[in-house]
């Protein structure tokens, strides 16, 4: 059995799509991040960096595993179970490469985004802007990936469409103002969004825990 710790944010849903799209057993332990519960010593057993989403698969080869970071995580199912990731070399590599994109770069400098709009609620401009420069950097690049590829992985639906969606598809409404006119002046970016949020897993997944 899979246990998930997560919360409903873009990451956390990163993990629910993922169980969801492959329709496995699994059971949900939600931390509610608003209330520190991800500082608890029984969660930090698990997740020593106080983040969700988490997993333990009480079922992996050699015994009980414990795994944090979102990436890590969807490597992690994607191999187990052999769907959402390519097993050739070129192909593998390349949604691996985009998956470390949405971590490295397009999560984070959304993250920082919306903690400068919604947290501290635009007092510091020179915050706002710069991370609103960045994401609208990173969603060009986006656009122009999707321009040339079906999904952002490669020809077919992968963990990188998995990784990105969340993250515009939920900072659409906490960011919107800075967000919205990025997507709507993106058609391949909107086309794509209105893609994959059609997949029933991707719906499941959006709405847990």
């Amino acid at each position: 059995m899979i246990h998930l710790y997560a919360w409903g944010t873009p990451n956390g849903r990163k993990a629910t799509i993922m169980l969801e799209e492959l329709g496995i057993p699994y059971e949900s332990h939600p931390v509610n991040i608003g209330k520190d519960e991800q500082f608890r010593p029984e969660f930090l057993a698990i997740s020593p960096n106080n983040k969700i989403p988490a997993i333990v698969d009480d079922e992996a080869d050699g015994g009980p595993l414990s795994l944090f970071e979102s990436g890590a995580i969807l490597i992690y199912l994607a191999e187990k179970y052999g769907r959402f990731l390519p097993t050739g070399l070129h192909a593998r590599h390349t949604v691996i490469q985009w998956l470390m994109w949405q971590m490295g770069g397009l999560g984070p400098m959304m993250g920082q985004l919306g903690w400068f709009v919604v947290s501290d609620k635009g007092q510091t401009p020179t915050g706002v802007n710069r991370y609103a420069a960045e994401v609208e950097r990173l969603f060009n690049v986006l656009e122009k990936r999707l321009s040339e590829s079906q999904h952002v992985g490669g020809a077919e639906y992968s963990i990188a469409d998995i990784a990105v969606y969340p993250w515009l598809q939920q900072y659409r409404t906490r960011v919107p103002d800075h967000v919205e006119p990025l997507i709507q002046a993106r058609p391949f970016i909107t086309n794509w969004l209105a893609e994959v949020g059609r997949r029933p897993a991707v719906e499941r997944g959006m709405k847990l825990p």
